[in-house]
């Protein structure tokens, strides 16, 4: 058998998460959002839902390749355009948080809530 099922860690094969590093974990996460979970918790707000679940697709793609091991998942990170490193603490809550983005369909507000 010589299929390989585990895609390259490449802006190629990560296009939506490659779009959404360079958007949010960026240098100036911390001025902008806080922390890496809040960006990404800020993206799954702000998004509409075709760009949302590629780049939660893309994450859970790439915690299974680096096991969410901090060193292989930053090193990921970093290839695909990440300009900052998660700690240990960070990485379980972008991960829940993009599994949240995949469960749920945000509902539009509706003007007379």
């Amino acid at each position: 058998m010589n299929s390989n099922p585990k895609p390259e860690i490449t802006t190629t094969n990560f296009p939506a998460l490659h779009s959404f590093l360079r958007g949010y974990f960026h240098e100036d996460v911390a001025d902008e959002y806080g922390t890496p979970p809040e960006a990404a918790d800020q993206f799954c707000d702000d998004a509409e839902t075709e760009e949302r679940i590629p780049v939660a697709r893309e994450w859970q793609q790439l915690s299974e390749l680096t096991h969410l091991q901090p060193a292989a998942l930053n090193a990921a990170l970093k290839k695909l355009g990440s300009a900052i490193r998660l700690n240990e603490e960070e990485i379980p809550q972008v991960d829940a948080i993009f599994a949240r983005c995949l469960a749920v369909k945000p509902r539009r507000r509706v003007a007379n809530e």
